[in-house]
C-alpha cells in the first residue's frame, strides 16, 4: 500500500508501482482514433499490461475459432475519469480541450473496443457496469456467450484505477479509511481503494486447470449506496451460485469475501454468510492487500481463487486486527496458508445491490 495525500490526509491506496509501458501494439480501433491516447492512458495501459500475459492463449483460440468467434466483457467503474480530469484542466487552463481528447475516451465501451482492437477482434463486444461487481458480472456475461455458441472463447475480467474523481465521491460518503483496511473488525473504519487489472479467456472447449462451476445474481434495488441490512440479496446470489454448480454449501472449500471493511458491508455480508453457510468454510477478504479495485475486483479475487486451485500454495490469510464485533453474528474468518481447497467460492456486493457469487474448482 502507497500513501497518497488528500482532502488535508494520507491515505493507503493499492497503486501498481514502477512506470507501466506503453501498449505493446497500436490498437485497430473501429474508428480511427489517436494512438496517442492508449499510450498515456493509466488503465489503458493496466489493461494492456495484463492482456500480455496471455495473449499466447489468446491467439490460440482465435486461431481456432476464427477472430469473429472471439468476444470481449469487460467490467468498470471508471468511465473515462482520467481522460475528463486531463482534459478539462487543459480547458481551463489554455481555454480548449487537447487537440488528441476525443468524447469517445469517457465511453464505458472504449476499453472494451481497446481489447477487441488490439487482436483484432470482431465478436461480440460487452462494456458491463455493475459498480464493484462489474468484473465478476463479466465474467458470467462471457460465461453465457460460450454457452450459447455465440462465441468460441471470450476474453473477460475488468479493471480500474484510483482516480482523483472516484476518491473524492468515496471521500464524500465517509467511506475511505485513513489506516490499513479493517474488514469485519469491531475497529473497521472504511475501504483503501485500489487499482488492477485480472482478465480470463473462458473457452468452450479448453480442458484448463479450473473451470467456473456455477454463477449466481441478485439486486437488491434496496439503496443507491447501502446494502440491504439483513444480507437477503446477497445470500440469494451465494444460493443461486450453489444451485448452478450442483453443490451443496458444505462443498465449498474457500470463501473469499467481499470484505471492504465498511460498518454497514460487512455486517451485511456477515448475515448472508450465516443464512448459507451452517458451518463457515474457511474465508478471508483480500482487500487489505490489494485495496478495492472497484469494477476490477470481481475479476481480480476470483484470479485470487484460480490461484489457491492452481498453485495450492494455502488460502489467504485474512488480515485485520482479530478484534471481534459483537453485532456481527458468528463469522469465522480462519487464518488458513496451510489449508488448501478444491472448490472456491468468491463474493462481489456493489452498490445499488448488485450482488455477483462465482464458484471455481479445479479440474
Amino acid at each position: 500500500m502507497a500513501m497518497i495525500e488528500f482532502s488535508g490526509g494520507k491515505f493507503p491506496v493499492g497503486s501498481i508501482p514502477g512506470e507501466l509501458p506503453e501498449p505493446a501494439a497500436p490498437p485497430e480501433l473501429p474508428v480511427q482514433e489517436p494512438a496517442a491516447y492508449a499510450g498515456a492512458a493509466r488503465i489503458i495501459r493496466i489493461i494492456d499490461a495484463a492482456l500480455e500475459q496471455i495473449r499466447p492463449d489468446i491467439e490460440k483460440a482465435a486461431a481456432k475459432y476464427g477472430r469473429e468467434k472471439i468476444g470481449v466483457c469487460f467490467g468498470s467503474c471508471d468511465n473515462g475519469a482520467e481522460a475528463s480530469l486531463a482534459s478539462h484542466r487543459a480547458l481551463f487552463a489554455q481555454g480548449a480541450f487537447p487537440e488528441n481528447y476525443s468524447l469517445r475516451f469517457q465511453s464505458a465501451s472504449y476499453p472494451a473496443e481497446y481489447i477487441a482492437g488490439k487482436f483484432g477482434l470482431s465478436g461480440p463486444v460487452l462494456a458491463i457496469a455493475t459498480a464493484c461487481a462489474s468484473g465478476a458480472s463479466a465474467i458470467i456475461r462471457g460465461a453465457e456467450l460460450v454457452r450459447a455458441g455465440m462465441c468460441g472463447a471470450v476474453i473477460a475480467g475488468g479493471a480500474d484505477i484510483v482516480s482523483q474523481a472516484v476518491f473524492a465521491g468515496f471521500h464524500s460518503l465517509d467511506a475511505i479509511s485513513d489506516s490499513l483496511a479493517n474488514p469485519f473488525s469491531k475497529n473497521r473504519k472504511g475501504i483503501n481503494l485500489g487499482e488492477g487489472a485480472a482478465f480470463f479467456l473462458l473457452d468452450s472447449e479448453e480442458n484448463s486447470a479450473v473451470e467456473l462451476l456455477g454463477a449466481g445474481e441478485s439486486a437488491d434495488a434496496y439503496h443507491m449506496t447501502a446494502p440491504i441490512t439483513d444480507g437477503a440479496g446477497p445470500a440469494k446470489a451465494m444460493r443461486a451460485a450453489l444451485v448452478d454448480a450442483g453443490l451443496t454449501p458444505e462443498q465449498i472449500g474457500y470463501v473469499n469475501l467481499h470484505g471492504t471493511g465498511t460498518a454497514f458491508n460487512d455486517k451485511a455480508e456477515a448475515l448472508a454468510m450465516k443464512a448459507v453457510f451452517d458451518e463457515m468454510p474457511p474465508s478471508s477478504s483480500t482487500k487489505p492487500v490489494t485495496g478495492h479495485t472497484l469494477g476490477a475486483a470481481g475479476a481480480l479475487e476470483a484470479a485470487i481463487c484460480w490461484m489457491v486451485l492452481t498453485e495450492k500454495k494455502g488460502l489467504p490469510v485474512h488480515c485485520w486486527d482479530g478484534v471481534r464485533d459483537e453485532e456481527i453474528p458468528l463469522l469465522p474468518i480462519t487464518e488458513a496458508a496451510g489449508k488448501t481447497s478444491a472448490i472456491c467460492m468468491s463474493n462481489s456486493f456493489a452498490f445499488g445491490g448488485c450482488n455477483v457469487s462465482l464458484i471455481l474448482g479445479g479440474r
